[in-house]
């Protein structure tokens, strides 16, 4: 048998999820289209699903550690503003916006995601600084309201924003 006719043949358990993602993944996408519901792989597919979900929620965890950051920069070091610090603000302010409006559902974890995130941005703050972690709070200082409305002018000698 040629290899052309091999791999042209459907194989009937498919491919496995262990040995080939990306194949797996054509694989799944095909049987849920095609409407083969006894050929897939339900325990994968479930795990990749609730793995896209955790992928946003860490995405707006991301974003929240970064604005965080610059913040506890901003505020523990003045001397050292800088507009690169101002404008990572800005972005990830629509970063997550962009992540909270696509993603409705995370509303009910905006306390848990702020935690992890300043949790983050503490620990970084202090290596970044070179100041003593206890210099930073152990709790965040910053409402969520500051987080995303508070001005940073992008020329530290501005202050208009």
């Amino acid at each position: 048998m040629s290899a052309v006719k091999a791999a042209a043949r459907p194989q009937e358990a498919g491919t496995a999820y262990e040995d080939d993602f990306y194949t797996w993944t054509q694989e799944q996408g095909a049987r849920l289209r095609a409407g083969d519901f006894a050929g897939l792989d339900l325990e994968n597919l479930a795990e990749e699903i609730e793995t896209l979900g955790r992928t946003e929620f860490n995405s707006l965890v991301s974003a929240w550690r970064v604005i965080l950051l610059h913040m506890l920069k901003w505020d523990h070091q003045p001397e050292r503003r800088t507009r690169s610090w101002a404008i990572s603000i800005r972005t990830h302010r629509n970063r997550a916006a962009d992540v909270l409006k696509d993603n409705p559902g995370l509303k009910s974890r905006l306390t848990d995601s702020l935690v992890r995130a300043y949790r983050d941005a503490r620990d970084e703050a202090s290596g970044e600084t070179g100041l003593p972690i206890r210099v930073f709070p152990t709790a965040c200082p910053y409402t969520r309201e500051e987080m995303l409305a508070r001005p940073f002018p992008a020329d530290p000698d501005d202050t208009t924003d």
